[in-house]
């Protein structure tokens, strides 16, 4: 016997329900065309992932059990199949209503049986347990003779919820993901997966969902692992597609076949993960294209041909705005890379401004060296300038701050932070180079080969807010800035450590200094794409009034 399965790896919108409901629809209409008997939407498909305290709002979860009505009755026209969605429920108790995040079992017109998710993830990016109750309580459902057992997410990866679905019989678990993208995510799924599947001697089926929502990324590659952990299907990564596999029931149990789609090289999948965060970002939003500054240097490069590959160069457009220290190479390197791309190029000199605002406060400056206040002004001045032109023809501004400068605090308020998109502000400068070079390898959208000029990778980087600047004037160099970063921020690791492991005490006093004063800068910075484990945003909260010294 054979069970024909689809995965509906579709790209959501939180809070187009009436949307997302009739993806689902057009996904079973053709699963069924196909001859699929059962068809897997990711976890929380119908209202997107995650919406957040749209969960606590009355009327967003009525308009969700109206939505999922419309579904349950589109399914009298497929008999035979199963259709497993997820979405938000709340079910009556007495003295309250509890809230879940479910799985349920359509077919026939009817909402036939519901599973809630047992295991709420409450760190990093996840704040289940601020709008949903645990379940209690496994849901097996006999989908064509073979028993399939329901998971929602972490339930794979706790042991227990598996367990106990085996132990009611189930033969084959089904899971329903929203998993946001990090570096190497998908091998630490797998593994994770295997693991479960190796506890339980059953087969695993992960449906997964993709596209960008604010900060979050979600890279698709559902995959299915056999009762020994071996993958025997992975979908393509940050692609929407009605994946099929097969389930073959015999004695010695299910066997699961499918295609298997390669691997993505890290660069690859973190060019992959950042193209899509900002093409979702800007069309979900509505935003007609995208507007950045375009400097010479290579963040705002990087920032170009992330932005082109996502929209085109149609929907994107540069400003170079050049002061008085600007190098005559950055404008050369600026022009060029604006028409490898295509994109459309201008130039505003900020000079005038500049010196506007000087003689407006040379009297309250009188006597005082000119410093960093002068080399803000420069910055904040084309902030400005941004917003006025993104304020006028409705384009977002994409900001161009690496994570290496968030953290170290190495931005200006209200000047390369003013914006409203944070492209890269959670990849390194040493990244940033990586991705650089990766992207003139390799042109994976036909967007144009070797895009950024060498001479803006190789060229000391600098702000060029004062004569001959260059950003290691200020900082450390950036390997060791950013091991740092890495080893204290994202993995909590002790300044002790570090000195113990021979980075200079200095330095770790000044990064780790830098990371904690730079918190207030932070919070106002825009939404930014998270690419990594932990990010500055929903990943990181420190209080910004903090006399603790590690």
């Amino acid at each position: 016997m054979t069970l024909s399965i689809r995965i509906a790896q579709l790209n959501f919108v939180v809070g187009d329900l009436s949307g997302n409901a009739q993806r689902i629809i057009d996904a079973a209409a053709q699963a069924y065309a196909d001859g699929a008997q059962l068809l897997l939407t990711p976890e929380l498909a119908l209202c997107g992932y995650a919406a957040e305290d749209l969960y606590l709002r009355p009327a967003f979860q009525a308009a969700c059990d109206q939505e999922l009505a419309r579904i349950a009755k589109a399914t009298e026209a497929w008999p035979g199949l199963t259709l497993v969605v997820g979405h938000p429920s709340v079910v009556p108790e007495p003295g309250e209503q509890r809230r879940y995040n479910t799985a349920s079992v359509l077919r026939q017109g009817q909402v036939e049986r519901s599973y809630h998710k047992q295991c709420l993830p409450n760190y990093s990016v996840f704040d289940e347990q601020r709008h949903f109750v645990a379940g209690q309580h496994s849901c097996v459902v006999d989908v064509a003779g073979v028993n399939v057992g329901l998971l929602i997410c972490e339930d794979a990866w706790q042991s227990a919820p598996a367990t106990a679905a085996k132990a009611e019989g189930a033969q084959l678990l089904a899971v329903l993901n929203a998993s946001p993208f990090h570096h190497h995510k998908q091998e630490e799924r797998e593994r994770v997966l295997a693991q479960r599947a190796a506890e339980t001697g059953l087969p695993l089926v992960y449906a997964h969902l993709v596209g960008g929502q604010d900060e979050l990324v979600f890279d698709g590659g559902s995959v299915a692992v056999s009762a020994r952990g071996d993958v025997v299907m992975r979908a393509p990564a940050f692609r929407e597609s009605l994946v099929a596999l097969r389930a073959t029931h015999a004695h010695g149990g299910v066997q699961l076949a499918g295609d298997i789609s390669l691997a993505q090289t890290p660069d690859a999948a973190l060019w992959d993960a950042l193209v899509l965060g900002v093409r979702d970002y800007v069309g979900k939003n509505r935003f007609p294209g995208a507007l950045l500054g375009l400097s010479g240097g290579i963040d705002s490069a990087l920032v170009l041909a992330i932005a082109v590959d996502a929209l085109g160069a149609d929907k994107v457009r540069t400003v170079m705005m050049p002061s008085p220290y600007t190098a005559d190479i950055s404008w050369i390197d600026a022009r060029d890379m604006a028409e490898r791309l295509g994109v459309r190029y201008d130039e505003i000199s900020i000079a005038p401004q500049f010196e506007a605002f000087k003689a407006a406060l040379a009297a309250d400056f009188a006597g005082l060296a000119e410093d960093t206040t002068e080399e803000n002004l420069q910055a904040r001045i084309r902030g400005t300038l941004l917003m006025a032109l993104s304020n006028k023809h409705g384009a977002v501004v994409l900001t161009t701050g690496n994570k290496s400068e968030m953290a170290t605090g190495y931005c200006t308020l209200y000047g390369d932070m003013a914006g409203g998109f944070a492209v890269i502000k959670d990849v390194l400068k040493t990244r940033v180079f990586d991705l650089a070079r990766w992207r003139n390898a390799n042109d994976p959208y036909g967007t144009g080969a070797s895009p950024i000029p060498e001479r803006i990778i190789t060229r000391p980087p600098s702000a060029e807010l004062r004569p001959d600047q260059k950003d290691q004037d200020s900082l450390p160099s950036y390997e060791v800035l950013d091991a740092i970063i890495v080893r204290y921020m994202e993995n909590d690791e002790s300044v002790a450590a570090l000195i113990a492991d021979g980075y200079p005490a200095a330095d770790v006093d000044r990064v780790t200094r830098l990371i904690r004063i730079n918190e207030y800068k932070r919070r106002q910075a825009p939404v930014g794409i998270r690419v990594s484990p932990r990010s500055f945003g929903k990943d990181w909260r420190y209080p910004i009034t903090n006399a603790f010294r590690a």
